[in-house]
């Protein structure tokens, strides 16, 4: 794999070069660097190479797509309503089977919206 990334790595020898210290390792490396040389790990600086952002949610925060999902294929057990700290409205969803249907369709109408909210009464996080 690190034969593949050789191309992409910057590496200037040059007397004017800034340095940076990696999140993961914490080795130094040359501040237009992609990856650190010794562990591996990209540096968010430049371009990624999957295309993809790889945001973290952050902490506190419920990610949007997971909470679809788990609303879409296991909605009737109240899954979505556990994963976003609704405890209670996950037992009840449980027990009757998302309302029978409905009430996990309104769940999945208001999270396709944006106005589902997780049981702190935040919004879910949405990646751009």
């Amino acid at each position: 794999m690190i034969k593949q990334l050789l191309p992409y790595i910057y590496v200037t020898i040059n007397s004017k070069t800034e340095y940076m210290f990696c999140s993961n390792c914490g080795n130094q490396i040359d501040d237009k660097a992609v990856i650190c040389v010794k562990c591996g790990v990209p540096t968010n600086q430049g371009s990624n190479f999957s295309g993809a952002t790889n945001q973290p949610t952050p902490p506190g925060r419920f990610d949007w797509l997971t909470t679809l999902l788990l609303c879409f294929f296991l909605g009737h057990f109240g899954v979505h309503s556990f994963y976003t700290k609704k405890t209670g409205t996950g037992v009840a969803q449980l027990l009757t089977l998302g309302g029978c249907g409905i009430w996990t369709l309104i769940d999945f109408i208001m999270i396709v919206l944006g106005s589902y909210r997780d049981g702190n009464g935040n919004e879910l996080y949405r990646k751009n």
